[in-house]
C-alpha cells in the first residue's frame, strides 16, 4: 500500500517542477523581496528597528511601476524616526536589485511579530497590478529585559585587529631572521675544521 502513495506523491512532485520551471522561464518579471529588521538598543527604555527590504527581480524582463508598502508596523507603537515605509521605482530591470530601509523607535515593550511588506508591479503585457509578499520577520522581542552585550571584545578586534597581525607578523619574522639555525651552525663547524 505504502508503494502506490509513494510513486502518487513522486509524480506529484516531479510535475509541481515541471509547471514551476515553466512559469520561471515565461518572459515575465520573478519578484522576490526580503525583508530583515534588526534591534538597536540606545539606552535603557530606548530601542531602534533598522528595518531593510530588499527587491529583486529574478524574472527575465522588467517590471515597471514598482512600489512597496510595508504598513505592519502600528503607528501607537512605533514611530518612525527616519525614512518612509513607502517607496516607489519607475522600473526594475531583469536582474536587478532595490533596496529600501528606515528606522522606527519602539514607545512599548512587547514582542511584535511584523507581516510581511506588500510589492506591487506592473507588467506590460497586463493591464491588471502584479503582488508579490516580502519575506516575513522573526518575531522581535522589542524593549526585553536581555543582559548587556560584551561588545567591547569587538571594539577591540575591529579596532586593533590589523595592527596586531602586522605586528606579531613582524616579530615571528624578525625572529627567524635573527635566531641561528641549527642545521646552519653545525655545517658552519664542519667548514672550520
Amino acid at each position: 500500500m505504502a508503494i502506490p502513495i509513494g510513486s502518487a506523491l513522486l509524480s506529484t512532485v516531479v510535475a509541481l517542477l515541471l509547471f514551476t520551471s515553466a512559469l520561471a522561464s515565461s518572459e515575465l518579471p520573478f519578484i522576490i523581496a526580503h525583508k530583515k529588521a534588526s534591534l538597536n538598543r540606545l539606552k535603557s527604555g530606548v530601542e531602534r528597528v533598522l528595518v531593510s527590504i530588499d527587491i529583486y527581480n529574478q524574472g527575465s524582463s522588467t517590471a515597471y511601476d514598482v512600489s512597496l508598502s510595508d504598513d505592519s508596523w502600528p503607528q501607537d507603537i512605533f514611530e518612525v524616526v527616519s525614512g518612509n515605509t513607502s517607496k516607489s521605482w519607475e522600473r526594475l530591470d531583469a536582474g536587478a536589485i532595490v533596496s529600501h530601509s528606515f528606522e522606527l523607535e519602539a514607545k512599548e515593550k512587547l514582542l511584535f511579530n511584523g507581516a510581511p511588506a506588500l510589492v506591487t508591479f506592473r507588467i506590460p503585457t497586463k493591464a491588471a497590478l502584479q503582488e508579490s509578499y516580502s519575506t516575513p520577520i522573526f518575531p522581535l522581542d522589542v524593549l526585553a529585559d536581555r543582559p548587556p552585550e560584551k561588545k567591547f571584545e569587538w571594539r577591540f578586534l575591529a579596532k586593533y585587529g590589523s595592527l596586531i597581525s602586522v605586528v606579531s607578523i613582524v616579530v615571528l619574522f624578525v625572529y627567524l631572521v635573527a635566531s641561528p639555525s641549527k642545521s646552519g651552525a653545525a655545517k658552519g663547524s664542519k667548514k672550520k675544521r
